[in-house]
């Protein structure tokens, strides 16, 4: 996508929707002062980007109905139902926010009025994450799942902020830096937080939803969480190799055991060659699957074509031309120490 001209809105809120006809009008009864208070406040225009997820409902009619008085309003429409988080891709490959990028559901559990803050804290990070303080108008299953999923996520090496979910103000550098990933189901709240931008948090209470049934059933849960897994961390793919150590270390326990019983004539008549063939083939089987798992692993990795490093700054475009630039010792620099992995 090219980048945003400077005739662009400033700011851009990409709201996925999927057979939400319901719960539209209230979010744009609620969304539109926020914004329009904003522009007021001295914001340089918004546009609100409604992707449609291929809705079977009255939402194209009411998307429709809505822009003829909202001129800020947009509306992308894609083919087919493509999930919650292709979704989102979607809105950000054609968001246009020249400062960034706001992302929320429609379902005003994410409540508009918190915009205003999300932006306010926006001027010392470049991602600020909505998380949720409050969830008790979830029930208890929800809840439970949430702290399970992001437990998971911690302990598989990931650095998604808990209770943080799609609500949040990403910059045009991270929305763009996003956009060069080649993932084809990348899970926004887990890749974000992987590319090591400045972050802050803004807390809010979880409001009950505005209308409709929710759009994710357990069936989507799981999906969503098997995504995000797979798509942030090898590590079960290391799985094997720690089962084939685990089974070799047994199985010699085993063939000394075996070697013991036959010299000592306790071994039934063909006992231990059974024994040490078994285990041994188990074995070999489980070290070849878990080296095959790495090489698959470091497959899955350069795939995904995530940046080994981000410049976080270059002293070369800070230093005045004629100005030589010096190490400790009176030597030119030339290391990266301004770079970070």
């Amino acid at each position: 996508m090219a980048p945003p001209s400077e005739l662009a809105p400033e700011l851009t809120v990409v709201v996925p929707a999927r057979d939400e006809a319901e719960v539209l009008p209230a979010l744009a009864a609620r969304l539109r002062p926020v914004l329009d208070a904003m522009v007021a406040g001295g914001l340089g225009g918004y546009e609100v980007l409604v992707v449609d997820d291929g809705s079977t409902d009255a939402t194209p009619v009411v998307l429709a109905r809505l822009r003829r008085g909202w001129p800020q309003l947009r509306v992308v429409r894609l083919r087919t139902g493509s999930g919650h988080q292709a979704a989102l891709s979607a809105g950000l490959a054609r968001a246009r926010g020249r400062r960034g990028v706001v992302t929320m559901d429609a379902d005003l559990q994410d409540p508009p009025e918190l915009l205003p803050r999300l932006l306010a804290a926006a001027g010392a990070a470049e991602v600020v994450y909505a998380v949720r303080s409050d969830r008790s108008v979830d029930g208890r299953f929800k809840r439970w799942s949430a702290a399970g999923f992001y437990g998971l996520v911690r302990a598989l090496g990931g650095t998604a902020p808990a209770h943080a979910g799609d609500y949040r103000f990403t910059s045009r550098a991270v929305v763009d830096t996003v956009l060069r990933l080649p993932e084809q189901h990348r899970v926004l709240r887990l890749v974000v937080p992987e590319l090591g931008f400045t972050a802050a948090r803004v807390p809010y209470a979880r409001a009950a939803r505005g209308a409709g049934r929710t759009k994710y059933p357990l069936r989507r849960m799981v999906r969503l969480s098997l995504d995000a897994v797979t798509g942030s961390s090898t590590a079960p793919l290391r799985l094997a190799t720690v089962f084939g150590l685990g089974g070799a270390a047994l199985t010699s326990l085993l063939l000394v055991y075996a070697l013991v019983s036959f010299a000592t004539g306790r071994a039934l008549p063909g006992w231990t060659s059974t024994v040490v063939v078994v285990a041994g083939a188990g074995t070999l089987q489980l070290l070849c699957l878990g080296v095959l798992g790495e090489y698959v692993g470091r497959l899955h990795v350069q795939l995904q074509g995530r940046p080994a490093y981000l410049v976080a700054s270059d002293s070369l475009e800070e230093d005045p031309p004629d100005e030589p630039r010096e190490g400790p010792r009176g030597a030119p620099r030339e290391d990266g120490a301004a770079e970070r992995s």
